[in-house]
Parts: C-alpha cells; sequence; structure tokens
C-alpha cells in the first residue's frame, strides 16, 4: 500500500494546523459562518442532527494496522467509542466536539490519513474494488491507478469548486464490485489483445433523486492518456454543469440534457485543446510502475500443508489433508464461517476473509474502539499487516494463510465479528438515518434490527440465498437503495416514518434500477413486508435460481400482489399496511 512520505505528512499537518486556526478565528467571531462551513466541509468536518460527523478518507478502501490502532484512539478519545464504515470506503465518527477536530486531524495526519475531499464540491474520496491485487478473477490491480488519480485530484485547484461533489472508482476485475456504473466516473480496466492496460470509461452515473446508470464514453483509452481524460471531462462539467439547482448539478444530468454523443464530443475537443496546448497531464511508463511498487503482491513460502490444503481443505472425511482438520471437524461453527465469509484468493495458499459488521442487535457498518484494537493486532499478525474495507460496510482481511484460518476464526468469533452472514439478506447495507444525519426522513438501524429479528434463523437465510438488501433514509442514497436486490427508503409523511420499497435493483456487472413496489409502507410494518416478498420468492423460485433471477423473470407485480393482497379486503379495526 502507498506508505506517505514526509512531504505528504508535513501537508497534512500543516492542513490540521491551518484548520485549528480557522476553528479560532470561528469561535472569536472574525470568521463568517458560512465562509467556516465550506472551510469545515474541505475538511470533512459536517453538521448532522445532534453533533458534528467527521469523516476520514480511507482511499480505496485499505488501511494498515497503525492506522486501524489510530481510529480506534480517535473513537476512544474524542468521540463515543465507536466508529461507522461507509458504502464510499470511509469512516465517520458521528459525535466529535468542533474544538477536538484539529486535534483529531494531527493524530490522524501522523499515521498518513486524513479527511481531506471527503466533503464538498470537489473530486471525492477514489474508491475501488476491495478485492484489489487479491482477486481470483482480478485482470489488473487497479491500486495504482487509484493512487494516480488521488495524488493528480487531491487539492486539485481547477476542480476545488465544482458545481457538485464529484466521485471516481475503478475496478480491475471481471467481476464489478466497485459499483463503477453508479460512478460520477466509472473506470473498468482491461488488456488489448497486446496485452497493454487500457480503460473503459463511463460517466454520469449517480444515485440520489435522479437515478441514473452511467454510460460509456470511451470504449478503449490507452493507459497513458487517462489522466489528460478525466481532466478533459472534468473541465467540461466544471464549465457547464449547472449551478443554479442543488438537485440538477451532478454531471448525470449535464450528461442527460446534452445526450451522450454531444457530451463526448465537447470533452474530445477539449482533451485535444490541451493536448495541442502542451497542457494535458499523461501518465508515463516510470509513474505507472512507481506506484504499483507501492502494491507489490504479498510474497508467500509455500510450505508442504498449505498447498495440500488446496481451495477445499477435506474436514471430516478421516483424510488427514490439512493441518486445520484435526481442530476444525469439531467445530461446525468454523466450517460455516469458512464457507460463507471466505472467498478464493488468487494465491492458493491464501483465503479471503470477510469480517461481518452484521452482527445482530449492531447498527451496520458500526466497529468499537476495542473491535478495531484487536482487528489491528489480527491483521498485523496473520493478513500482512492490512485490512480493507468493503462498499457493503464490511472489513476484509486480504491475505490469510489458509493455515492460520481456524487461529482468525477465533479471534474474530471471541471480539463478535465472526457473524457468518456475509451475502445474505442480513447483510445489509444501511445508512445511519434519522438516528443521526440531519438529512434523513427516517430511521435506519431500527428498521434493520427489526429485520434482523424476524429473519434470524441462519440455515434460514442461507435457503434464501444471495439478497442483497440496501436501505437510506432519504433520496441522498446513502445507503445505495436504488441498487439492492431489495431497496429500502424512508419517506416523510406529515411527520411519520414510511418507507418506498424496489426490487431488482443491482451494483454488479448486470447493473440495474430497482422498480418500485408500490405505495409506502408503515414503519411497523416493513420486516413483514421483507418477509412477504421472500416467501413469495420462495415460492415462485425456480430450482437454483438467485432472487435478483426471479424478480427479472417474475418482474414486480406477483411480489406486489403478494404484499398488498390483505389490502384489497381490508379488515375492520385493521392497521392499514400501505397509505
Amino acid at each position: 500500500m502507498y506508505r506517505y512520505n514526509a512531504h505528504d505528512r508535513r501537508q497534512l499537518t500543516q492542513r490540521a494546523r491551518q484548520f485549528r486556526g480557522q476553528v479560532r478565528r470561528f469561535r472569536a467571531g472574525a470568521l463568517d459562518p458560512d465562509l467556516f462551513q465550506q472551510l469545515r466541509l474541505r475538511n470533512g468536518l459536517y453538521q448532522e442532527r445532534h453533533a458534528h460527523m467527521l469523516r476520514v478518507a480511507i482511499p480505496y478502501g485499505v488501511l494498515n494496522s497503525r492506522q486501524l490502532q489510530r481510529l480506534a484512539t480517535v473513537a476512544r478519545r474524542f468521540d463515543r467509542g465507536y466508529g461507522h464504515f461507509t458504502t464510499r470506503q470511509n469512516i465517520q465518527f458521528n459525535w466529535p466536539e468542533l474544538d477536538q477536530v484539529p486535534a483529531i486531524l494531527e493524530a490522524l495526519a501522523e499515521v498518513g490519513m486524513h479527511a481531506i475531499q471527503t466533503s464538498g464540491s470537489c473530486v471525492r474520496n477514489i474508491t475501488a474494488d476491495h478485492l484489489a491485487g487479491v482477486a481470483a478473477d482480478e485482470i489488473e490491480d487497479p491500486r495504482p491507478w487509484c493512487e494516480l488519480i488521488r495524488q493528480w485530484s487531491t487539492l486539485h485547484p481547477e476542480f476545488n469548486w465544482l458545481p457538485r461533489k464529484f466521485k471516481i472508482a475503478v475496478t480491475g476485475a471481471h467481476a464489478d464490485r466497485a459499483a463503477v456504473q453508479w460512478h460520477d466516473i466509472g473506470l473498468r480496466l482491461f488488456h488489448d489483445g497486446a496485452g497493454q492496460t487500457r480503460f473503459r470509461v463511463l460517466v454520469g452515473g449517480g444515485m440520489g433523486r435522479i437515478p441514473v446508470i452511467g454510460q460509456v464514453i470511451a470504449e478503449s483509452l490507452a493507459a497513458d492518456d487517462l489522466l489528460g481524460f478525466l481532466q478533459a471531462i472534468l473541465r467540461v462539467y466544471n464549465r457547464y454543469g449547472r449551478r443554479d439547482h442543488k438537485y440538477r448539478s451532478r454531471i448525470k444530468i449535464l450528461v442527460g440534457d446534452l445526450g451522450i454523443d454531444e457530451f463526448r464530443q465537447r470533452v474530445e475537443k477539449e482533451w485535444r485543446d490541451m493536448m495541442n496546448a502542451g497542457a494535458a497531464p499523461t501518465v508515463s511508463a516510470a509513474d505507472i510502475e512507481q506506484s504499483r511498487a507501492f502494491f507489490a503482491p504479498v510474497t508467500t513460502a509455500n510450505d508442504g500443508d498449505d498447498a495440500a490444503a488446496g481451495d477445499g481443505v477435506a474436514f471430516g472425511d478421516g483424510k488427514n489433508t490439512g493441518r486445520l482438520q484435526p481442530i476444525a471437524v469439531a467445530d461446525s461453527r468454523f466450517l460455516r464461517w469458512r464457507e460463507h465469509n471466505t472467498v478464493a484468493h488468487r494465491d492458493p495458499a491464501y483465503r479471503i476473509v470477510y469480517v461481518s459488521l452484521k452482527a445482530p442487535g449492531r447498527a451496520p457498518g458500526d466497529l468499537n474502539a476495542a473491535q478495531m484494537d484487536a482487528l489491528a493486532a489480527l491483521a498485523k499478525r496473520y493478513s500482512a499487516d492490512e485490512i480493507r474495507v468493503s462498499h457493503e460496510q464490511n472489513l476484509v482481511l486480504p491475505f490469510v494463510r489458509r493455515a492460520d484460518l481456524f487461529a482468525v476464526w477465533h479471534e474474530l468469533n471471541r471480539i463478535e465479528l465472526a457473524t457468518p452472514n456475509i451475502g445474505t439478506l442480513n447483510d445489509m447495507i444501511c445508512c445511519p438515518g434519522l438516528d443521526y444525519c440531519s438529512l434523513a426522513n427516517a430511521g435506519t438501524i431500527g428498521i434493520a434490527r427489526q429485520i434482523n429479528e424476524r429473519i434470524a434463523d441462519l440455515d434460514r437465510l442461507y435457503d434464501i440465498g444471495e439478497v442483497k438488501l440496501k436501505m437510506s433514509g432519504c433520496m441522498n442514497a446513502c445507503g445505495h437503495h436504488h441498487a439492492g436486490h431489495i431497496g429500502i427508503l424512508g419517506v416523510d409523511k406529515k411527520g411519520a416514518e414510511w418507507y418506498q420499497i424496489t426490487l431488482g435493483g443491482s451494483a454488479d456487472n448486470d447493473t440495474r434500477l430497482g422498480a418500485r413496489l408500490g405505495p409506502a409502507i408503515a414503519r411497523a410494518q416493513v420486516a413483514e413486508v421483507v418477509e412477504t416478498i421472500i416467501d413469495a420468492y420462495i415460492e415462485l423460485r425456480l430450482d437454483g435460481e438467485k432472487f435478483l433471477d426471479a424478480v427479472i423473470r417474475l418482474g414486480v407485480e406477483p411480489f406486489k400482489q403478494k404484499v398488498y393482497a390483505h389490502h384489497q379486503k381490508p379488515r375492520r379495526h385493521s392497521r392499514p399496511l400501505a397509505a
């Protein structure tokens, strides 16, 4: 992973000290509140319902143990003992005091972390596939390219005041785990027939009030042209994007208004003009090799036991094929966790371990300080000193040797981070909602608890199979509800919390916008409705058919009929399901 050098650390420390002075001037009444708002946003600080919220950047989702330990220290000293991991591979602290934020930023700078450009109308944190560099289906590690984009875009003076926030995601695998089609710019890395790195560039994706799937602006962009082409896109957006209407200021609106062909023509002209003027940034072979050096593959000394373990260790069959067997065969909980919370690694000596932040009774995405410390120690000992943050609000240990799986599971189980529910209905995405966010219309954490309590049995969850439930407390869609197999959106109706349900969304290769099921659902009935939808799927599915495939085949109507059937013949004095 990229390690900040002395210049980087000095810049971050100076930035934190500058913010300390800005806070002091604001407190003294010498800084206009509107001006201070922009300064704090440029440092990742929001004003939420009950307190400030600080959003800390985790570029392309990669942390080392020292950084995670520092996040634990921040949670313990300056917050209420926990942090919340987001769908943008960041972490948020919900209770910092304004006067303490400069100290937090200084503490983060010491370990190469910051909150720069995690808010405001600028290029936000660059995100990537959380399995980058380790996935079995990877074409090329995208993180070196993410780092080049991060360095180019951070504090870029030309793009510090865009019409609106701007998000870039990169993937280098066959499976899209970075949701690139839902970003302002999405990049899919591939190799051409000569083995050269190229990019498929998508533009104009986004969620929020007007969800739009990104469109292709370049099918095959040469790698050395990447930064120049990105700069041309941003210049066109900066010049023509609307600034008079908050909800029509994103690049997706500009692309929609102009049409993709006209937008492409303007970008290509801007790009040509920059090249003719000698002003287009390029990526040299030395640039990319230097960046790749930061992400050199972890080497392994393959011993006999690791090699023999293979992809499927034969537990309980009487064959002593792996050193895990004597312990693991006695604990079915480990076998269940290994099946559901680990996946194949590109190196057969390893498994990739998902750390579930979706334990029943806890807010999805939350991690307390003690767990952070324990997980940091675990990563240092068993995962090449590396932890990843996923878009699904889980964490990943990317380098766990097969021989260490039982030890890792045992420690994760001890700190309540081994819930074997990755990919199930209860592995849901959930924004903080009305409990914290000043923009939210409805709560989400309570709804997540409601669903967890109603559908709790693991064997039942495994029978249901993969269901990606995503929930947002408002139209800003921080919970990515538009892309949920089941999407839940909180809405306000005359001061009461109601919820709209969508079905059939996806953020994977088959990116789809969910279709609305029908009228909004009362808060108390959400879990019942989700269970009704699942029961309908069980009844109607074909052999081996996944939930999303069934929705695509059937459409929403059969599910709608099941959910609203009793509303056709309302019983006297019964509480209405919908309004």
